[in-house]
């Protein structure tokens, strides 16, 4: 598993200096960084991205600032190698894109709507010399967008999830999942997604430790015939869950 040299999923800070010096100046006093300024996220994450993960990532000015080890995380509980997978949304970074095809093997179609975030991501994928297929989205989510013949063994998403947009780093199609909970993007990946799926495929969700939503989701998927593990984890001080469907 990628990991700094002391064995642990993460850079320490002084090391991250190293690699972007102008770092120094967001240090407080009792050498902290200042997380709470986005160019001192922005620099700490590509650090980390470059180190412990061998890639380059440059982000859109005013995009989601994708940490890299939650995702890394995040794909390390339901990848196992040389899948085919599709990625819906893979944003600015195409973060987890490049990880599932530089770090699991995996075959990764992905897909993106926004027009800048698209070109910013088919530069970080040219970047990375990795063989991701990115398409461009007119507003479709699977169907209309991915050939009927096309079958997946994993569908994944961070999808956005919030009931309307909020203060913050998000741009409206990062951020708002629609329905009551914010659940209604989430939802549509899982119906459109069955179809597209291998026998025994699997959909897999990154979501807020945010109950309402989760329990809205959950619901939904075994409606549609889905058995499901929810794997909460913690990054930082943040807790996140790995909502996965199976299809069976």
């Amino acid at each position: 598993m990628p990991s700094w040299r002391d064995g642990k999923l993460g850079l320490p800070v002084r090391e991250a200096i190293k690699i972007f010096p102008e770092l120094e100046k967001y240090l407080d006093e009792r050498g902290r960084l200042d997380l709470s300024n986005r160019r001192a996220r922005i620099l700490y994450n590509k650090a980390i991205a470059r180190v412990v993960f061998d890639i380059e990532v440059e982000y859109h000015p005013k995009g989601l600032i994708t940490t890299p080890i939650s995702r890394f995380i995040f794909l390390k509980t339901f990848l196992r190698g040389e899948e085919k997978v599709l990625e819906i949304g893979t944003g600015h970074t195409a973060m987890m894109a490049i990880m599932a095809a530089k770090l699991f093997k995996c075959d990764v179609i992905a897909t993106e709507i926004d027009d800048e975030f698209f070109e910013y991501a088919r530069a970080n994928i040219e970047r990375n010399n990795v063989g991701v297929k990115l398409i461009k989205s007119m507003g479709e989510v699977i169907e209309g967008l991915i050939l009927m013949e096309e079958k997946f063994d994993v569908i994944f998403s961070a999808p956005p999830y919030y009931e309307k947009l909020t203060k913050g780093g998000l741009t409206e199609r990062e951020g708002v999942g629609g329905g009551r909970y914010g659940e209604a993007f989430s939802i549509r990946i899982l119906e459109e997604g069955w179809q597209y799926l291998k026998k025994n495929g699997k959909v897999a969700l990154f979501l807020p430790d945010k109950s309402s939503l989760l329990e809205v989701v959950i619901k939904r998927g075994v409606e549609l015939g889905y058995t499901y593990c929810d794997i909460k984890f913690k990054v930082g001080t943040r807790c996140r869950h790995s909502l996965i469907f199976f299809k069976r």
